[in-house]
């Protein structure tokens, strides 16, 4: 006899669908409260097992990690992402191993992270000037900036130039900063073909069909023409053995074609996925991980002014901030670590096991559809003291860390599906947040009072802040930055 996970009460045809409220990660921390840190849902016709407790995380993720190396992937993903030969949602085999190996070893390694040092230092120098100029130009009254704004475009020109060698606004005209725009409402849209495979015909009666056929086709053809740029840009670019002159020259479209070269396994449409999951994985999750930062800040005058203390301190009598003195600035890393604890970018983590299989007593049909959510994880009062409080101090001294070891912190998620672009996203996080406390002080718009600052959280891809930071920056002035500027 099979003994299931503990359930909700459901409603015939929708089954627990009802349940899920508009923010689905508080929605199933509380029911998971009641209903236990393994909770079977019926969402449609979809079993679900929502996973609410680091010791359920673990047993998932480390000890049966072979089992559960599969991810669920929806309609729209299998679409937009030429059949989920990506690296996230590529089904567990030889082929994601080959992708994988190329993603950790050529395109996110240290090593590659460290190649694109300066054109990151360009690209928060740019967002730099542009608020120090908006700052020295008002002549009367505040001038306001939209922080969320500001810091997507960093994210999308610094990976832009990383994957394409161009700002996204340079990238034909921006085609590609709509598209993926597009992309990212397509992948969070409710598809009926999800939840109800018999009555999936009604994607076609919503209109979702030819949406994600059209921005798929939109995709593909603007895909087509970067890679041809790039193949005529490597005639010019090599020597008379058709080897390349400057390797640390090359962006990511590069590094691909040129792997392409030595394994005809690898389609141009492989090239196009994993070029797309650089942006899905590294623009908008990077950039609302630095709002939620600021706007925890700004709440927190005390631990900005202990931030900004040690970043000014740790530049010291240099003109500018380097990438190399992040190092020294433990504080500025428990804050990014304390921010990743209380708004993890992305708050569900998803598996599906290729067998039956059993947890804490519970059989696991294969197949099953698995939640694991890092937002309940990480405020889980019996685990975390004050919870809900943002409080960097928890992690001065503390050997936690969000490589995915320990299971009461995994932002960017545990085993083999782990994320491999920690190393690139927390060097951009951090450096951009360096620059901001640096050079500038930051005020609430008059009126705004801190302690009232909207939290409020939108939920998608990303869970992102519903209502934009906006921010009154004030410059900074300190000898060694006027002496810069003269």
């Amino acid at each position: 006899n099979c003994k299931l996970p503990p359930s909700p009460p459901r409603i015939p045809i929708i089954g627990n669908l009802h349940q899920l409220g508009t923010l689905t990660h508080r929605s199933l921390r509380d029911l998971s409260q009641k209903y236990g840190p393994l909770m079977l849902l019926h969402l449609g016709q979809s079993p679900t097992l929502v996973v609410s407790s680091a010791e359920m995380a673990t047993e998932i993720m480390k000890n049966q990690d072979p089992v559960f190396a599969n991810r669920p992937s929806t309609t729209t993903e299998n679409a937009l992402l030429y059949g989920c030969t990506d690296i996230a949602f590529a089904p567990y085999g030889e082929y994601w191993r080959q992708v994988k190996k190329i993603c950790v070893l050529e395109l996110l390694s240290a090593k590659r992270v460290h190649c694109f040092k300066n054109l990151r230092e360009e690209e928060v120098d740019a967002v730099i000037q542009k608020i120090s100029s908006s700052c020295s130009s008002r002549e009367e009254g505040e001038v306001v900036i939209n922080l969320s704004t500001v810091l997507l475009t960093l994210t999308n020109n610094i990976i832009s130039r990383c994957a394409f060698g161009a700002k996204h606004e340079s990238v034909h005209g921006d085609k590609f900063g709509q598209l993926s725009r597009d992309l990212l409402s397509l992948l969070g849209a409710f598809s009926f073909s999800d939840f109800f495979p018999s009555i999936g015909w009604m994607d076609v009666v919503t209109g979702l069909s030819s949406k994600v056929n059209k921005v798929s086709q939109e995709v593909d053809a603007f895909f087509d023409q970067v890679i041809d740029e790039h193949l005529l840009r490597h005639s010019d670019s090599q020597d008379g053995h058709g080897q390349v002159k400057d390797i640390s020259k090359l962006d990511l479209m590069d590094i691909l074609l040129l792997i392409q070269k030595d394994n005809p396994n690898i389609s141009r449409n492989n090239i196009k996925t994993l070029i797309l999951d650089m942006f899905l994985g590294g623009t908008d999750t990077t950039a609302t991980a630095i709002e939620w930062t600021m706007a925890d800040l700004i709440k927190n005058p005390k631990v900005m002014k202990k931030a900004q203390d040690e970043v000014r301190r740790v530049v010291g009598n240099k003109c500018k901030v380097e990438e190399d003195d992040i190092n020294q600035m433990d504080y500025l890393k428990c804050i990014v670590k304390e921010s990743l604890r209380l708004h993890p970018p992305v708050v569900f983590l998803l598996r599906e096991p290729s067998k039956s299989t059993q947890i804490a007593g519970y059989d696991i049909p294969s197949r099953t559809k698995v939640y694991i959510n890092v937002w309940a994880i990480q405020r889980d009062a019996t685990l975390w003291e004050d919870p809900d409080e943002f409080r960097p101090e928890r992690f001065i001294n503390n050997p936690l860390d969000f490589k995915g070891q320990e299971f009461e912190f995994i932002p960017f998620g545990s085993g083999r599906r782990g994320c491999p672009g920690i190393t690139f996203g927390i060097t951009v996080a951090e450096y951009s947040l360096a620059n901001l406390l640096y050079y500038f002080n930051w005020e609430l718009p008059a009126g705004d009072e801190r302690e009232d600052l909207d939290m409020t959280e939108t939920f998608g891809i990303t869970v992102n802040k519903k209502i934009p930071l906006n921010v009154v920056p004030t410059l900074y002035s300190s000898p060694q930055l006027e002496n810069g500027a003269n």
